[in-house]
């Protein structure tokens, strides 16, 4: 379980589950049109859904099996308490593991693919194991790839749920969709949500470098800590803390569709369970010294990207479905 990094596939699935149930949902069964609310019958099965948390927990399951599968010099210098594969599992095992559950989260991904009828997903589905490979034996000691190889891929999953969702509509209601905004307010929350993780992913993989320098440096990996030194990369984390920060307090000023006054639910929210983790982040990274303490620094970003995630509630009590 510790292999598969259980905790982090258990949050992938919640994730999904969360978009759908909180976000598109709502979505689907309040539409506002010609002065009425009306609500599409056709909406994601169940089953399908499942298929889909299976396909995206079990691809990451493997891609984690087969990245420590590749970093066993680099763990036995970062983290040598935490060393699994040749201590635990031995390497062969390891590898077969990642065969095993990346073969049936692709198939089933092109379930999904083929009960919706959509080349996307079954795209999706197949290029994600192989960008984990390459991530894992490559991309990941190439200078800042490997960081926004994975950002993009965590910010792949809500968009899988719109697409997925996108991709039922179109083959029920077709026509009709062209006069209402239903696929835009799709692609708008989901894809909001999927830009939040992106960035929160970005920052904690560059934050996880700042920790595995020593190991990195060793093994002549080309992170951004080793090409541009710890000070810049944090000057650069704090740019990027900056501007998610900006970007946030866009979007909750100028696009949020429901109060955003300053005694809200929506702002206290926001307040609390995103800007003040997001601040006392800089203030960990700025203060650390050591790997325990990048970690720490990891574990507040982890908590802020649940946070943000869990602000799907906000959206379930705007379309009163609470």
């Amino acid at each position: 379980m510790r292999l598969v990094r259980w905790s982090n596939v258990l949050f992938l699935g919640a994730l999904i589950w969360l978009m759908e149930k909180w976000v598109a949902t709502p979505i689907l069964t309040h539409i506002p049109f010609e002065g009425e609310m009306i609500s599409f019958e056709e909406q994601m099965p169940w089953y399908v859904l499942l298929l889909i948390i299976l396909a995206t927990t079990l691809i990451a399951a493997g891609g984690y099996v087969v990245n420590d599968y590749f970093d066993v010099k680099i763990d036995r210098i970062n983290r040598p308490d935490e060393l699994i594969v040749t201590r635990s599992v031995s390497k062969p095992a390891a590898m077969r593991l990642s065969w095993i559950l990346s073969g049936i989260g692709i198939a089933c991904g092109l379930t999904v693919a083929i009960l919706l009828r959509s080349w996307t997903l079954g795209i999706i589905f197949v290029m994600v194991p192989g960008l984990l490979w390459f991530y894992s034996s490559s991309y990941k000691r190439l200078f800042m790839l490997g960081n926004l190889t994975i950002a993009l891929l965590a910010g792949l999953a809500p968009m899988v749920v719109a697409i997925a969702n996108v991709s039922i509509l179109n083959r029920h209601y077709g026509g009709l969709l062209s006069y209402l905004t239903l696929t835009h307010d799709l692609y708008v929350w989901l894809g909001g949500f999927a830009v939040f993780a992106f960035l929160l992913t970005w920052i904690r993989e560059i934050i996880k470098d700042l920790q595995d320098q020593m190991g990195d440096r060793e093994l002549e990996c080309h992170s951004m800590p080793v090409v541009w030194g710890e000070t810049w990369t944090k000057v650069f984390v704090t740019v990027l803390i900056a501007g998610t920060l900006a970007l946030i307090g866009h979007v909750w000023y100028h696009m949020l569709p429901f109060d955003t006054s300053w005694t809200s639910f929506s702002t206290r929210y926001i307040a609390l369970g995103i800007l003040i983790p997001m601040l006392s982040t800089l203030w960990l990274l700025w203060s650390a010294k050591i790997p325990s303490d990048y970690k720490t620094c990891q574990q507040v970003v982890k908590f802020t990207m649940l946070i943000g995630t869990l602000y799907s509630f906000v959206i379930v009590r705007y379309y009163g479905i609470v």
